[in-house]
């Protein structure tokens, strides 16, 4: 298969290119027909900068629109019908933008200009844009259908459902792209055919990364319904395209959604937790807040640090191992608040009383301010400014023996911040922990950019007020 970043770098050249095209158009248009009319000549374009800054400014427009979208996600799986409705919605949304910006402003003979120059280039955009991406789209759709390029694919269930399916995708007309790795027992026994069974559903992750799978079909029996919810707790955290036959998909009601995959039906379970657009802004945030809060809050850094290193023996910072996104571990940095031998005698957690900060370390976690550099973990995209608190793997096999359902926050990128935060602090033991992960959960099913702001605003208060535990 191609590899992933040659195939979008393809589909963004080709976009380029439509979006230089109808520039080009939209520009030639306005000064042999617009300003000639106004000004009772033919203007020549003579090197005009503005022709040349916008085949630079204008496709990059474009491309920024796109990427918020989330248009160069997952471009194997489009269908031509996909590629039409995608590019008309974006076509429409960014032409009105630059009308508002680019064109309104324009000097004209009468009205009927502004809405001939919006005709103009939304007829050139769309049009150039969407024969190229078609071209695209079908070289793709022919590579699939002759199995040049598929998606490594493992089916869940050895018994008659997962048997039937098999024969339903070798016999469809049209390869659908499964290239089907094996079966994944749940308890039944195999049923006969050529695809070996290759372990049971709790070696999942193992073999998801042996295989390298994209896929996931599963194929339960009815009386195996009961493991499904299980399943798919386990393997929410990996980066696949889970997919399940419909009777079953409502036994994880609102997380799937439809898919009519040739001829064959299969609900696809649907992990993303937020509009792509709104991620994209997300990070945008992050980046950007960071990026002010480090530069206007150095000298906080340096006195910060000088009163660390003052007060206590040891390092100014404090590294530690939490898990982070699809459970990978990083490092997070912290000013330390404890004396450096805090856990001279295992993992430990804090508490009102606990004798192993300093002075400084207990003023530093009431304001919050021990947290602050964990913007560079933000910058290095471990963190998001508001996200789940990160957890040492000691603590969530703890949490996750109680509460099973805490594996759902690995999938998004842990916080500086969060509602369980600001609720609950710092957890002083394993049942603290549970109770703020209840409002992780809720956060985290309730995910918004609005709900982000508030988190902040009210993170901010806690930190003047010096109400932080």
């Amino acid at each position: 298969m191609m590899r992933k970043g040659f195939r979008i770098f393809w589909h963004v050249f080709f976009d380029w290119i439509a979006a230089s095209i109808s520039w080009l158009a939209l520009f030639l248009y306005r000064k042999n027909y617009v300003e000639a009319v106004k000004h009772g000549y033919v203007i020549p374009v003579n090197q005009d900068i503005k022709l040349y800054a916008g085949l630079i400014i204008i496709p990059l427009f474009w491309i920024i629109l796109y990427s918020m979208s989330g248009y160069y996600q997952h471009i194997l799986r489009r269908s031509r019908l996909v590629e039409l409705e995608n590019t008309f919605g974006n076509s429409v949304l960014g032409v009105i933008i630059l009308f508002f910006v680019l064109i309104l402003d324009d000097s004209v003979s009468n009205y009927y200009d502004y809405y001939s120059s919006l005709g103009v280039l939304f007829s050139f955009h769309f049009g150039t844009t969407l024969f190229l991406r078609l071209i695209n789209s079908t070289y793709t759709i022919t590579k699939i259908r002759n199995k040049v390029w598929g998606y490594n694919t493992l089916i869940i269930g050895t018994g008659n459902m997962a048997k039937k399916l098999v024969e339903d995708l070798q016999h469809a007309k049209v390869w659908e792209g499964f290239d089907i790795k094996g079966l994944i027992e749940i308890t039944t026994h195999p049923v006969q055919n050529q695809f070996q069974t290759l372990g049971h559903w709790k070696e999942l992750p193992e073999l998801i990364k042996k295989h390298q799978i994209e896929d996931i079909i599963l194929c339960n029996e009815a009386e195996e319904s009961e493991y499904v919810p299980q399943i798919i707790e386990f393997i929410q955290n990996e980066n696949i395209h889970l997919k399940m036959l419909p009777s079953d998909y409502n036994l994880v009601l609102g997380v799937v959604k439809m898919n009519n995959i040739l001829g064959t039906m299969l609900a696809e379970v649907d992990f993303e937790v937020m509009p792509y657009w709104q991620k994209f802004i997300k990070r945008g945030m992050d980046i950007f807040f960071s990026i002010i809060a480090l530069v206007l809050l150095f000298p906080f850094f340096i006195a910060i640090g000088i009163a660390v290193k003052m007060n206590s023996k040891g390092p100014i910072f404090f590294l530690q191992e939490r898990i982070g996104l699809r459970g990978v571990p990083f490092k997070i940095i912290k000013f330390r608040s404890m004396r450096a031998d805090a856990e001279k005698s295992g993992p430990q957690l804090s508490s009102d009383i606990d004798d192993r900060r300093t002075s400084v370390g207990i003023f530093l976690r009431q304001t919050r301010l021990d947290e602050l550099p964990q913007f560079i973990n933000v910058l290095l995209g471990q963190m998001s400014l508001v996200g789940p608190r990160p957890e040492r793997q000691f603590f969530i096999d703890q949490i996750i023996e109680k509460s099973p359902i805490y594996k759902r926050l690995h999938r998004v990128k842990p916080g500086i911040t969060s509602w369980g935060q600001i609720k609950y602090g710092y957890a002083q033991d394993v049942s603290e922990m549970i109770d703020r992960m209840k409002y992780d959960i809720l956060y985290l099913e309730n995910m918004s950019l609005g709900l982000d702001i508030k988190i902040m605003f009210n993170t901010v208060l806690i930190m003047i007020q010096g109400r932080g535990k």
